[in-house]
């Protein structure tokens, strides 16, 4: 199996291990992948996912001996989208060649990278909410020395995350962009000791788990949709997406620590 889950009360760790390949992505552990992700996304009892290569390797892309055997006429095949398709997470679309990489999940999953996470295996990382880095781990566009294009994602939400002028020359040079300089450009959030990508997504991923989920869902959900609306609808939007988690959770939130919980800025003790 390429692909198997690791749970920890409310964290699901998410491992695909291909090592054979890298990591690198083919049609079988890409379907795990999506599998994985949506039972994350549809289990009440989870709340956070990480999402972490073994072996030493985030993922190396797709994986191009499968490429190589494609229909040239119609290499796509299942995976090209019909023109104006809704979107959604069942049947209706489907999946990226690198898997979960078109999905719009409701739950947050941070990325642990380990190694190289390169053409594709970058578009993935890109996928997740934020990205945890290990010393000696980086980024690139390697496809293109093979007239593989980015169709995961990569072309969207590279230039939503450093920009379009840096993403262009990360696209276009396809250079290698190691750890520090992605932590340097906003491409990453942390930057750890190697091998230590996994234990510090997993603590985050504890941290988080721990706050009013719906209030974390609602935060998430309209910080990523307010992406290209004006500030009058944003704000709309805000408003009635938070509504229920302030019923749900802020009142409630607001008595706990009315009672002397969570003062001066204390996250150990709010529940």
């Amino acid at each position: 199996m390429t692909v198997r889950i690791e749970k920890d009360g409310a964290v699901w760790t998410v491992i695909h291990d291909r090592p054979e390949a890298r990591n690198a992505m083919d049609p079988a552990s890409a379907d795990a992948l999506t599998a994985a992700f949506l039972e994350f996304d549809a289990d009440e009892t989870a709340a956070v996912a990480v999402l972490w290569g073994a072996g030493g390797a985030f993922c190396a892309g797709w994986d191009l001996k499968y490429v190589s055997s494609l229909d040239p006429d119609y290499p796509l095949g299942e995976l090209d989208i019909p023109p104006a398709a809704p979107r959604g997470n069942g049947g209706e679309i489907p999946r990226g060649p690198l898997g979960p990489s078109r999905l719009e999940l409701d739950k947050p999953v941070i990325a642990a990278i380990e190694g190289p996470a390169v053409a594709g295996g970058m578009e993935l990382g890109l996928w997740c909410d934020f990205r945890v880095m290990a010393q000696e781990s980086y980024f690139g566009v390697y496809c293109r020395r093979w007239g593989v294009p980015l169709i995961d994602g990569g072309t969207v939400r590279l230039p939503r995350i450093v920009g379009l002028g840096r993403a262009l020359e990360i696209i276009l040079t396809g250079r290698k962009v190691p750890a520090e300089e992605c932590l340097a450009i906003g491409l990453c959030e942390y930057v750890t000791a190697k091998g230590g990508a996994r234990e510090k997504a997993e603590q985050l991923a504890r941290d988080i788990a721990r706050f009013p989920q719906v209030c974390v869902r609602a935060d998430r959900r309209s910080a990523i949709k307010s992406h290209g609306l004006s500030v009058r609808e944003a704000l709309i939007q805000e408003w009635y997406n938070g509504r229920e988690a302030l019923v749900k959770d802020g009142i409630a939130g607001a008595n706990r620590f009315k009672a002397g919980l969570g003062r001066h800025g204390d996250f150990e003790h709010i529940g």
